[in-house]
């Protein structure tokens, strides 16, 4: 496949974190979006499952894009990407089992996220490995800051408390690190199906409005 000069490193960062974000621009991944992002934790959770799939999948794709007939390129990335899922899932199943009961059939579903897709054939499949690790790591750290923030958002507007369930994924360490800002549950809308709509939306529009300014 013929390759484009890569851009700078500044420039993979910028698109994949904010000009180009899988979620607040693509609008890419948002079943597992809408529906983890109860707490900060489950957010990054997932958001650190991606990553490490998209990452991977880029690399592997940059490295066999010489050898990837044109006509056949997509199932293989797919199966590239499903590879990585598998065995993202059955690490966080054997050593984050709690996490993995709490995230559930999302885990799984990240194979379905067109972003990671997206990138294996817009740039992983066009540059070297290097450009295509970072752009990997560019995507998958602007789509966990979103499920993180978005978490963290509806958390503390529903539960009134911040990090509750940190030691599903750091372990007993950090069985002290939930946050209780509020004694009992505060806008129940916020953890609810239509919270998650109305907190993407206000973090559309926040992004908008710093564009416009």
């Amino acid at each position: 496949m013929s390759a484009n000069p890569p851009p700078s490193s500044k420039a993979i960062w910028y698109e994949g974190l904010w000009k180009n974000n899988a979620a607040l621009v693509q609008l890419l991944g948002l079943c597992p979006l809408l529906a983890v992002t109860t707490t900060a934790m489950a957010g990054l959770g997932l958001g650190i499952a991606t990553l490490l799939v998209v990452t991977a999948s880029s690399i592997v794709v940059s490295l066999i894009r010489n050898w990837v007939p044109q006509d056949v390129r997509i199932p293989v990335f797919i199966l590239i990407i499903a590879s990585f899922v598998t065995i993202v899932e059955l690490l966080v199943a054997a050593w984050l089992h709690d996490l993995y009961r709490t995230l559930g059939l999302f885990l799984p579903l990240i194979v379905t996220n067109c972003a990671i897709l997206a990138r294996a054939e817009a740039f992983a499949s066009r540059q070297p490995v290097a450009p295509a690790a970072l752009d990997g790591l560019a995507t998958g750290a602007g789509f966990a800051a979103v499920l993180v923030v978005l978490g963290a958002m509806r958390e503390l507007l529903g539960r009134g408390t911040l990090l509750d369930g940190a030691d599903q994924l750091f372990g007993d360490i950090a069985a002290n690190w939930t946050i209780e800002l509020v004694d009992g549950d505060l806008f129940l809308l916020a953890i609810l199906p239509p919270g998650a709509f109305i907190g993407l939306a206000v973090l559309l529009a926040l992004k908008n409005r710093i564009e416009d300014r």
